[in-house]
């Protein structure tokens, strides 16, 4: 698959890589995983093979074998030969082929799949790109993306399969408390449970910040574990949710974590869209 143009930033994700936390490596993966183990089971594929994960502008992309695909999550607009396709559908591609995307219409990240997976190189039992790990950040023109060129006569697709986009809509993220929620005052609880908060333009693979503020009373904490979802509260008052690029460690209180659906939640979201916490109990 050739890269014709690249889009805003788009990079190939699996579920990331695990184990290395101890040695300060990111995990990685794909910021949507309903979305990603969508397309990849409609494909019969495995639910951790590497997608194309896509950022709101959709790169341009030519075939360069025969192959079947699906796109499934934030709808972008895909056009196949510049006719408009369906996500959540089994597209049928022939050699030539050319995929693009257009205008965004619901969510800001989607995620295209094709049978058997992107045959990218693997580096610590995963194929997500990340930078300096892995030979490549984000797609750039003129690349060439390999895939198994014969999997699509092979592979029995599960069309049947369906996909649930009522998050793609919700402003609600689900989250459990963090491991010094409990220090906060019943004050600043209720607010996390109450107030309504804002995208801020701080916004990436790495991390989301908030725009409103909540007062930091806590003592600092001494460094401790970070994963994807951790919410941390700043000392100037300031939310931030680390995202699946995250760093390993840090030393701002952990008020919340959000749970997978709310990091899914999360991650389809753009600048000034609001969001409030919905706090559940831990199963």
């Amino acid at each position: 698959m050739k890269v014709l143009q690249s889009g805003l930033f788009s990079s190939i994700q699996d579920y990331g890589r695990f184990g290395n936390m101890k040695y300060g490596v990111p995990a990685s993966g794909v910021m949507d995983r309903y979305a990603a183990r969508t397309a990849n089971l409609m494909l019969r594929n495995d639910a951790n093979d590497a997608v194309l994960e896509i950022t709101m502008m959709g790169p341009k992309l030519e075939f360069t074998a025969a192959t079947k695909i699906v796109i499934s999550g934030a709808n972008l607009s895909p056009k196949l030969n510049a006719e408009e396709i369906e996500n959540n559908e089994i597209i049928e591609i022939s050699e030539g082929d050319i995929l693009s995307f257009g205008r965004k219409i619901l969510g800001c990240r989607t995620y295209l799949a094709i049978s058997g997976g992107f045959a990218t190189e693997e580096v610590l039992g995963s194929k997500s790109w990340y930078d300096e790990i892995t030979e490549y950040q984000k797609l750039e023109k003129g690349m060439e993306i390999p895939f198994t060129e014969d999997a699509a006569s092979k592979i029995e697709t599960f069309a049947a399969l369906k996909f649930n986009d009522d998050y793609l809509r919700s402003s609600v993220v689900e989250v459990y408390k963090g491991p010094e929620f409990e220090f906060l005052s019943a004050e600043h609880k209720s607010e996390l449970e109450t107030l309504e908060f804002s995208i801020d333009q701080n916004n990436n693979r790495m991390a989301i910040q908030l725009q409103e503020e909540l007062p930091n009373e806590l003592e600092p904490i001494i460094t401790g574990p970070v994963v994807p979802g951790t919410v941390q509260l700043t000392p100037s008052g300031k939310l931030i949710i680390l995202m699946r690029d995250c760093q390993t460690t840090g030393g701002y209180p952990r008020v919340l974590q959000l749970t997978d659906k709310g990091l899914r939640t999360m991650a389809q979201k753009l600048t000034n869209e609001k969001v409030n916490f919905s706090i559940e109990e831990k199963p």
